[in-house]
């Protein structure tokens, strides 16, 4: 009888244990500013974790932190996370994942939006993540980028690119700017904005000597997008974007990727890590589909026309 009672309990207990949830992970994640493409990005990830089943509060630790654009802040948030040991640090951006691969070394490390992860010395190569690194890269298609900005502004024959030097991401797409541009018969200006205040004022540089300006993935440039839709405005300068979510800000034009997409494929790397896989397994992987988002508002606002043919293409227009 008393071995029947126990077989009991030990069942009892075995159907216990399986219909509690499963342990709790603890994913951090940290970016270096808050703005509309990064904020689409983490969204991403944490949606595809909710797809897979981890909840927050049920059976996720969710840590977010930003560093509004403070590389001091990146840093002490990175030496923070690496003293908490979670299971996983996703990085948003280039310079939070630089802080974080030199802070948390043994911590499996997500890295998403970064451009150039080689360049920044975060992997070796695509192929070959670091033992505890890997991500997903929104290098973009320069010459695509200014191929569209030839074709809505055939005129044009320079091109003003605001950039933070500072920046590994925003100077890589600089030096791409510089090689595609004179096949496209564009002279380059640079105006450096090492800081968010500072994009006012570079735009303002560039009056009267770049017939367009072109604005890529670059986040310290991107929080403050709103002052060179200004400038562009004022003195009838086409604004050109990398990422699609500045369009609805103000561009008018731009051919890229969702970054709330970048956010889910993201947040696959980091389920397969949770599941038991290691990041040097994980090779880097790019963002292949592009979508065509065109402003018919700030068009005529900035002195171009949109031929028919190129609204007929578009993936999304803002009217």
């Amino acid at each position: 009888m008393r071995c029947m009672r126990m077989a009991a309990m030990a069942a009892a207990l075995a159907g216990f244990a399986a219909a509690a949830p499963a342990a709790e992970r603890h994913v951090a994640i940290t970016q270096i500013v808050e703005h509309p493409a990064l904020d689409a990005c983490r969204n991403g990830v944490k949606d595809e974790l909710a797809a897979a089943g981890f909840e927050v509060g049920k059976n996720l630790k969710w840590s977010y932190e930003s560093a509004q654009g403070n590389m001091a802040v990146a840093a002490q948030i990175a030496k923070k996370f690496a003293g908490e040991e979670p299971d996983v640090i996703v990085a948003i951006a280039t310079p939070s994942a630089q802080t974080v691969a030199a802070s948390a070394r043994r911590t499996p490390l997500v890295f998403s939006a970064v451009t150039d992860p080689v360049g920044a010395k975060l992997v070796e190569a695509w192929d070959k993540p670091g033992e505890f690194v890997t991500g997903v890269s929104d290098k973009t298609p320069i010459d695509k980028h200014l191929g569209l900005v030839k074709r809505l502004a055939p005129k044009a024959k320079t091109v003003g690119v605001i950039y933070n030097p500072g920046e590994a991401n925003a100077v890589s797409i600089l030096n791409s700017v510089k090689e595609e541009a004179p096949k496209l018969g564009l002279a380059v200006v640079e105006a450096a904005a090492p800081r968010s205040s500072d994009v006012l004022a570079a735009a303002r540089s560039l009056v009267g000597k770049a017939d367009a300006i072109y604005i890529g993935t670059d986040n310290t440039v991107v929080s403050a997008f709103e002052a060179v839709v200004k400038v562009g405005t004022e003195a009838k300068i086409p604004v050109f974007a990398g990422d699609t979510a500045s369009v609805e800000r103000g561009a008018v034009a731009a051919l890229g990727f969702d970054y709330y997409d970048v956010g889910r494929q993201t947040g696959k790397v980091v389920l397969r890590i949770l599941n038991g896989e290691k990041a040097s397994a994980i090779p880097v992987r790019g963002v292949e589909k592009m979508d065509l988002y065109l402003n018919l508002k700030t068009a005529p606002q900035m002195g171009l026309e949109i031929p028919e043919k190129v609204v007929a293409e578009a993936q999304k227009i803002i009217r």
